[in-house]
């Protein structure tokens, strides 16, 4: 930090200077980055009704001796000890719930035994309040690279991407605008510095955006009045709020001491307004409350902080006009489903294309996958590009033309150019590098299971991965992801001999025969097996070498399913409540900008149940992520159920 502001000439300095001054006023004094540690307190009829069944049914394997899995059960001997471990017991009731344990082989539980553990689990661990839910709390998040070219762009109408040469963002919970991890590094600060005079720098040069930032001249004497003007609207525009009377003296009063030290009006704005893009208020998002630190005072979010929250999760940009006038009249949260179809419809709702499916689908990734030309000679970086665009065009449809998300699923359609369309093998006729709509009828391909940029990426550079295909599902449609692998599993014996000697399932299947990988593998593979019609790249396939696919699966608890097609239509009715309730978890966790936890269990619940009652449209799933309880309102930090909260 000390080299960041010696650095520079000294007018740099002075502006460096001033804006860590902005950042320990802004940042300092506040608890928003606090993280009280909290115990736990809890009655239940564990002893009574819980505990025989563990002893009935998984203390055989999960004890202090065996503790297979790395879990023992016996260690949790207390329900207060239980609370403060929820996040194991959060694992016990994932897998009791989908069946996973207790394994195949091993006695079951009835069905009301079974419903015994799962009620008790929800109702004494992770108790919820529906009448007066717990909103959680966001940590204050700085702008992400793509929200910050995009803020820039918006703010001044600049085509300009400064933030392409920042630090890569990093992701939790599957998403690059979590608060939690977005850190501010000394280089990051360094990189916003620069920026910040690059941008300015740009502006200043460029006539026309120089006349959208120089709203008046200082003529007559009027000096004061201009400065407060352009760098006031200005300022309040980039921080996405009012200003206070006390914010706008001190930029104004800086730009006085620049006119003071000879600079000319036009430079004392152009530094003014670096110091604003540097300041927390520009690069952070955070809303502030009076009672920080209690946990059980919660209210609503002030309507400037709700535009934010909305423009943010929808276009990755700061509030437009329409957004800000309806905030400053106290009219946005009236007229909140009018802006969210609006606001869908606008070209900047591409942002959730790239930003939320490019995450929620790891289209991403597609950028780094080499599939081994030898093996896949077709894939070159045309395909590449073709099938990141199909999947793209294919979300994009959705939203724009309100369809179901079922359609993820099931759609009988999608996007293809030429090259993409000759991969497929389709029988309409698609020449040239436009991308047109066709369907898919007989071609074995429905819904995005069966996009090339979902089976590349979840392949091996020389052959297909059903465990890599079965995991994407489990957490990118079911929010099922599977524990990682215990440590020291060999690797599958690869090679021309291994391959010529059987197919790539019956060799799977010899190896997963370790207990310790078959609970998960029971989960995965059968998934993945469904897939193998499909090739490491996406193309159809009837074997996989000299044998014929299998394709054929079987879930714990018992489903049944055969391919791509039987897989589709059993995510789409078994577990169709499952899927929706994975997209409702992905863009609220998307949207708030933080993992979900026990307490949004409420949320979740209205959002599926608003999307069904809509025909599952996609813009009932934003409207009812827009109008949760976690979205418009906000708590101080800590846990609620911690000992001695109020």
């Amino acid at each position: 930090m000390r080299g960041w502001i010696k650095r520079g000439s000294p007018r740099v300095l002075a502006v460096r200077l001033f804006v860590l001054g902005m950042m320990v006023a802004t940042v300092g004094g506040s608890a928003l980055f606090n993280n009280r540690p909290s115990s736990h307190s809890a009655k239940g009829d564990f002893h009574k009704g819980i505990q025989p069944l563990f002893t009935k049914y998984c203390y055989e394997c999960h004890n202090d001796t065996k503790h297979k899995g790395g879990f023992s059960l016996q260690a949790y001997p207390e329900v207060a000890f239980i609370r403060e471990h929820r996040e194991v017991w959060a694992e016990l009731l994932r897998k009791v719930r989908t069946r996973e344990m207790p394994p195949e082989g091993k006695p079951q539980p009835t069905e009301k035994e079974r419903e015994r553990i799962v009620s008790w689990v929800d109702a004494d661990l992770f108790p919820v309040n529906y009448d007066n839910p717990d909103p959680g709390r966001v940590t204050i998040r700085r702008l992400n690279r793509a929200e910050y070219n995009n803020t820039v762009r918006d703010l001044l109408g600049i085509d300009f991407h400064p933030a392409d040469d920042f630090p890569n963002d990093d992701t939790g919970y599957g998403f690059d605008n979590i608060g939690d991890v977005l850190s501010l590094s000394p280089l990051l600060l360094e990189k916003y510095v620069t920026a910040a005079e690059e941008i300015m720098e740009t502006v200043l040069t460029n006539k026309v955006l120089k006349g959208r930032l120089f709203t008046m001249s200082p003529v007559g004497g009027n000096t004061n009045a201009c400065l407060e003007q352009i760098i006031g609207g200005f300022a309040r525009r980039a921080f996405r709020r009012p200003m206070t009377a006390a914010e706008t003296g001190r930029l104004v009063g800086f730009s006085k001491e620049l006119l003071a030290k000879g600079e000319s009006f036009d430079n004392s704005v152009k530094l003014t307004c670096e110091a604003v893009l540097v300041s927390p208020n520009f690069l952070f998002r955070g809303e502030f409350q009076s009672n920080p630190d209690n946990p059980a005072q919660s209210h609503p979010i002030d309507e400037f902080a709700l535009a934010a929250r909305l423009s943010y999760f929808l276009w990755s940009s700061m509030p437009d006009g329409e957004l800000f006038a309806l905030a400053e009249k106290g009219k946005l949260r009236r007229e909140l489903t009018k802006q969210i179809h609006r606001m869908l419809k606008d070209a900047k709702s591409d942002a959730l294309v790239h930003n939320f499916a490019g995450q929620w689908l790891q289209l991403r990734n597609l950028k780094v996958m080499a599939p081994d030309h030898q093996v896949f000679p077709s894939f070159d970086d045309e395909l590449r590009s073709a099938m990141a665009m199909e999947t793209e065009l294919f979300f994009k449809n959705i939203l724009r033309e309100d369809r179901s998300v079922m359609e993820f699923l099931i759609a009988d359609y999608t996007f293809v150019n030429e090259p993409l369309a000759r991969h497929y093998g389709l029988k309409q006729k698609v020449t040239g590098q436009e991308f047109q709509r066709v369907l898919l009828k007989g071609s074995g391909r429905a819904g995005i299971l069966t996009h090339a940029s979902v089976l590349t990426i979840t392949s091996n550079p020389t052959r297909t991965s059903p465990v890599k295909r079965g995991k994407w599902v489990l957490e990118n449609l079911l929010a099922e992801p599977p524990p990682p692998p215990p440590p020291n599993v060999p690797p599958l014996i690869e090679g021309k001999e291994a391959a010529t000697s059987a197919s790539l399932r019956e060799r799977m299947e010899k190896h997963r025969q370790d207990p310790l990988c078959a609970s998960c593998h029971a989960q995965m593979d059968p998934i993945g097996f469904s897939l193998e019609n499909f090739d490491g790249v996406g193309a159809w396939r009837d074997r996989d070498g000299a044998f014929p696919i299998d394709a054929s699966g079987r879930l714990p608890g018992g489903d049944r399913f055969s391919g791509a097609d039987g897989l589709r239509s059993l995510l789409a009715s078994k577990r169709k409540e499952q899927f929706l309730r994975c997209m409702a978890e992905k863009m609220l966790t998307y949207a708030l900008g933080r993992g979900l936890e026990y307490y949004d269990r409420c949320a979740l619940e209205t959002t599926v149940a608003q999307m069904e009652r809509q025909d599952c449209r996609f813009s009932a799933l934003i409207e009812a992520v827009v109008n949760s309880v976690p979205f418009q309102r906000r708590r101080g930090e800590g846990d609620p159920l911690a000992r001695g909260n109020p």
